[in-house]
């Protein structure tokens, strides 16, 4: 699977020629999150060619720790899922997760700052529990960044699926949320609060009162956020 073996026979030299290409363990990050169509895979490795993501799972699903189905509804889309063999992964990936939350230092994360994968995250673990049971909008404002990815809508349907829009869908905004994109990455990583932003200044909330109270439940925040980081 990789250009060249660490010809050893030891277990986890053998499991690194599957899992530790450049790329892999992020695209099984995506897997274990519940991405399964190649566009969801996408937006969760925005900067991941499609090409090497094409790569990436036809290696996957020829190491056995994915397959292929094809959907029958949609009709001729094809779906990626783990194996058992990928499943047993989960526990590996939330480990190198929580590793990384806990000992990788606060300012080489905040240089990787990345609108679409943040709002991608924020959309798939969005707590739908305390937001009305009707269609939501949540528009997120970054003011720094150019036109092309200064805005980015939140939609809670009725239903409580959840939808992320990068055009403006032309519904009626129920809370708009001004803030900077390293901001509203530090509340996601769970290294600051939404009332500390908010009190700084940093966080600028308009509309919806019932949305603006319950904001730190609603947003949900990233898996490993409970992780409290040790590194500096």
């Amino acid at each position: 699977m990789t250009n060249a073996s660490y010809k050893q026979f030891c277990p986890v030299a053998m499991a690194a020629e599957v899992l530790c290409t450049r790329w892999t363990v992020v695209l099984l990050r995506e897997l274990v999150a519940g991405s399964t169509r190649f566009n969801e895979l996408r937006r969760g490795v925005p900067r991941m060619s499609p090409a090497l993501l094409s790569k990436r799972l036809s290696e996957l699903e020829a190491a056995g720790v994915v397959e292929r189905t094809r959907l029958t509804d949609p009709p001729d889309v094809e779906a990626y899922r783990l194996t058992p063999a990928g499943q047993d992964l989960q526990p590996v990936i939330e480990a190198i997760g929580m590793w990384g939350q806990k000992w990788v230092e606060t300012e080489p994360s905040l240089e990787n700052l990345d609108p679409e994968l943040l709002m991608w995250d924020m959309r798939r673990n969005l707590d739908t529990t305390p937001v009305p049971t009707r269609r939501v909008v949540i528009e997120f404002i970054y003011p720094e960044l150019s036109e092309s990815q200064r805005k980015w809508w939140l939609i809670v349907e009725p239903d409580r699926t959840v939808d992320l829009c990068h055009i403006d869908p032309g519904f009626d905004v129920d809370l708009y949320a001004t803030v900077d994109l390293r901001t509203m990455t530090e509340i996601w990583m769970g290294l600051r609060s939404v009332t500390d932003a908010v009190e700084r200044d940093a966080l600028l909330l308009v509309g919806s009162s019932e949305l603006i109270r319950s904001m730190q439940t609603w947003l949900g925040l990233s898996p490993f956020a409970q992780q409290e980081k040790l590194a500096s």
